[in-house]
């Protein structure tokens, strides 16, 4: 991992992650075109976008699973190379994914310290690891969990997803990515999480929350982000949007009904320019009758995404 120095306008806020043009492709299919992310310390900021866009492997590209084709990864206002996840914990960025990485048959201080033990001569601090397990859930506000050493088999969904976030910080984390933290859950774990959430970035943290669920989008995000075939179509405030405004962008790409009250008819509200209306996306993105880009009449970009493995035919 390497570092350049980068700076921004004086005085500016600085974003703790910022990615800029970033592509990544799989064979000749663009899964992401020359999208850009800003997120800022103590926000939520949630990831939105139909199935598809791009969020899973714009995650994984943040977290060093997978290289981009191009682009500039800043942290912390400097240039980094992220070529694997170790560099990406290394940095103080960790993820949250929706299968959680989490062993049943292990209880929770276990789970939390695993492949990252603390040993003392060569044998496990067992006492030190349950104390740091302990006074991190205690630290989240965390009162749902009983005990440190109960299994992770004898928990609930929404307490398995506390212990995967806990698990997340326990490494003085700055970023913490969450994947879809609420699919699985009803509304009482639902509600216990999103709380969870929003006291991370409380604390001072950046979270970037990808879902699909827009009630717990406006319950807990500070910004939207909104990925639409491959492309960040707006980057906005959560004041600044109505949920039916966000849909919009998520289904079209287009936030027609969308304005810029300082007068710039290229920019949106929150001081975030929508990049749905240029010319150059009319050419790539909504061009029907190209096989090759995100957006053709037919074809899903998320067909070469690993986890949409086999790609809906044409019908053309």
């Amino acid at each position: 991992m390497s570092a350049v120095s980068s700076s921004g306008p004086p005085g500016s806020p600085l974003p703790i992650l910022e990615l800029r043009g970033v592509n990544k492709s799989f064979g000749p299919v663009h899964v992401l075109r020359d999208v850009g992310l800003t997120v800022m310390p103590g926000e939520v900021t949630a990831l939105v976008g139909d199935n598809g866009a791009g969020k899973s492997t714009l995650v994984k590209c943040i977290g060093g699973i997978y290289g981009t084709d191009s682009g500039t990864y800043l942290f912390e206002g400097s240039e980094v190379k992220v070529d694997s996840p170790r560099d990406a914990a290394a940095l103080g960025v960790e993820i949250v994914y929706q299968d959680l990485a989490l062993c049943d048959n292990l209880d929770i201080v276990q789970n939390m310290f695993l492949g990252r033990e603390i040993t003392r001569r060569m044998v496990l601090d067992e006492a030190t690891m349950e104390q740091l397990a302990a006074e991190t859930l205690a630290g989240l506000s965390v009162r749902t969990v009983a005990s440190v050493r109960q299994r992770v088999a004898s928990l609930s969904g929404g307490q398995r997803q506390t212990v995967a976030i806990a698990k997340a910080v326990l490494w003085n984390s700055k970023v913490v990515v969450l994947d879809e933290p609420t699919a699985a859950l009803g509304v009482a774990q639902t509600a216990q999480v999103l709380e969870l959430v929003r006291r991370l970035a409380d604390n001072g943290l950046a979270v970037l929350l990808v879902s699909h669920n827009m009630n717990d989008v406006f319950a807990v995000a500070d910004r939207v982000a909104v990925l639409y075939l491959g492309r960040m179509t707006a980057q906005v405030r959560t004041c600044d949007v109505t949920h039916s405004q966000v849909v919009e962008l998520i289904t079209t790409g287009r936030g027609a009904s969308l304005h810029d009250p300082s007068g710039d008819p290229g920019g949106l509200p929150g001081g975030v320019r929508d990049t749905a209306d240029t010319a150059d996306t009319a050419d790539t993105v909504d061009t029907a009758d190209t096989v090759d880009t995100v957006d053709t009449a037919d074809t899903d970009t998320a067909g070469t995404d690993p986890e949409h493995p086999d790609p809906p035919p044409s019908r053309k």
